[in-house]
């Protein structure tokens, strides 16, 4: 066991871009929390919609992942919406922490189809340091002192949406950064990475209380080619304007789609105004004898209500 915290923590002082300065992309976003994947979809729907993420990764084993995040969008008046994201990441003895605010447009192709297109902007601003308490405490005079650096960025996001079928791309981290403090001979100073993210929510009936989303979630990091998919799918029931939904998410890297990172059922409900989502994610991989698992959980409320006069932001 203590092998394996002392590989954790090794990969972590070496390797800065295992956390990608943006917040680690699990299974949240199919918490009914659309807008923590693309910040196109700020502004769409009828309330102030409050998010709140706890992500703890690889339980059973010391220093692992743990993330918190917190969101929340708005329509700006009728075709518009802004939105932010703070979140707080620890990885062993590495931490980011960081904050995201965005703006996003909504286009009407046409409203007897709900054919619609949006278009997103957003900047980021992350710090990433390395903590050396736990170092000082153990008398380590190989480190001594806290490194730290705060990366300034920009998104952009587009959003399709026609009937039940939705595609949304994404760049993230448009601009390079500078870490020389870190690691300036192995160390890149790319981060973008570029995700897809599309779906389709069929009913047989418009009236039908049951209702089916498979959906696929593709992201790629240019600075070293890695590749991850997931294979989603989701059964919501609806009671009048509450629903309930169960579904799976299944995660493999791209060169290696036979052997799964994970496995993880999904659950949620909305009721008035409240959201609840919980996911449990099975690890595949070698960390699998030491930990057990992955926990996701979603809390998030509706507040103050306002109809728009137009169709692209229903």
């Amino acid at each position: 066991m203590k092998n394996v915290i002392y590989f954790l923590i090794l990969f972590c002082l070496c390797s800065v871009k295992a956390q990608e300065l943006t917040i680690p992309q699990l299974s949240q976003y199919l918490s009914d929390n659309p807008f923590l994947m693309s910040s196109s979809y700020a502004g769409i729907g009828n309330y102030v919609k409050v998010r709140m993420n706890g992500l703890t990764q690889w339980v059973g084993v010391a220093d692992a992942p743990d993330t918190q995040s917190l969101s929340a969008d708005v329509r700006l008046g009728n075709r518009s919406g802004i939105g932010m994201v703070l979140y707080n990441d620890s990885n062993g003895e590495t931490k980011q922490r960081g904050g995201k605010v965005s703006f996003a447009h909504h286009l009407t192709i046409d409203k007897y189809e709900n054919h619609f297109f949006s278009m997103a902007f957003s900047f980021n601003l992350n710090q990433f340091r390395i903590d050396i308490q736990n170092f000082i405490n153990n008398n380590d005079q190989a480190v001594v002192d806290d490194r730290a650096s705060s990366n300034p960025n920009f998104d952009l996001g587009t959003l399709y949406r026609k009937g039940g079928f939705y595609l949304s791309l994404n760049v993230g981290n448009i601009l390079n950064k500078n870490f020389q403090k870190f690691n300036p001979i192995f160390e890149p100073n790319t981060l973008r990475n570029y995700y897809l993210y599309a779906g389709y929510k069929h009913r047989r009936h418009k009236r039908d209380d049951f209702e089916i989303e498979p959906s696929v979630f593709f992201q790629y990091f240019e600075n070293d080619g890695r590749s991850v998919t997931d294979v989603n799918t989701k059964f919501r029931w609806y009671d009048f304007l509450d629903y309930y939904y169960a579904g799976i998410t299944y995660r493999f890297l791209n060169d290696q789609p036979g052997n799964p990172l994970y496995i993880a059922p999904i659950v949620g409900l909305k009721k008035g105004d409240f959201y609840f989502g919980y996911s449990y994610q099975v690890v595949m991989n070698e960390i699998l004898g030491y930990s057990k698992g992955t926990h996701v959980v979603t809390v998030g409320i509706d507040l103050f209500q306002g109809i728009s006069n137009c169709t692209c932001t229903y």
